[in-house]
């Protein structure tokens, strides 16, 4: 039986995992500095800010009975964005000084690849943001259990952010999920396919940019 547009999107999430992403691996065994953490604070967050961007884009191309799915995703991303300079806070860095930051040059070209996708066919939105948010309630947990175990990093602030992506993130990816159990022409899957692997390319990319410059 031929698989499912979910099924083949799951398959390439699973196989281009962040969790598999040596900074993700090196967060959970403990192998970061503050320092690291800091700079990928300031890195990540160029994604964080955009991402009611992303999500507005696609709901700008919905025209469907999603809509109010979609527009309660997007109210609920907008009130993220304090949580992750709450985040930046716990590290020692101001809001500010994280407002004003500007990214590194592939940090912001891999929020730029995300945002591209998000400006194509709504299909194409839904997947890419699908491939984006699938994995990021794991990928909360894994960050909390570092934070706490490994980097002392145990107050409210600190782990907000990613105590509400444990859960938001599985309503939110349920919503793209049955967006796309409901595209059957083709070409359209196509298109919805090679958006999530190229989802996938950009998230790790700005893991490689954080890597690149603050760990290696």
């Amino acid at each position: 039986m031929a698989k499912s547009l979910v099924e083949e999107i799951d398959e390439v999430v699973e196989g281009k995992s962040l969790l598999r992403h040596p900074f993700y691996q090196m967060w959970s065994k403990g192998e970061l500095s503050k320092e690291h953490l800091e700079g990928y604070s300031k890195e990540y967050f160029q994604l964080v800010k955009q991402v009611p961007v992303l999500v507005s884009n696609t709901l700008n191309r919905s025209g469907s009975c999603f809509t109010d799915s979609i527009r309660e995703n997007l109210d609920e991303e907008k009130d993220h964005v304090a949580l992750w300079i709450r985040f930046g806070s716990s590290l020692g860095i101001s809001t500010k000084v994280l407002q004003q930051y500007k990214g590194l040059s592939k940090s912001v070209e891999a929020v730029k690849d995300l945002k591209s996708l998000t400006s194509l066919s709504f299909e194409e939105a839904v997947a890419a943001l699908y491939a984006y948010e699938l994995e990021l309630p794991k990928i909360s947990t894994t960050k909390i259990d570092g934070l706490k175990k490994f980097y002392g990093l145990n107050n409210r602030d600190a782990l907000i952010y990613f105590e509400i992506h444990e859960k938001a993130d599985v309503k939110h990816a349920a919503v793209w999920r049955k967006i796309l159990s409901n595209i059957d022409d083709k070409s359209k899957r196509k298109l919805a396919l090679r958006a999530a692997v190229r989802s996938l390319e950009a998230q790790n990319k700005l893991l490689d940019s954080v890597m690149e410059e603050y760990v290696n």
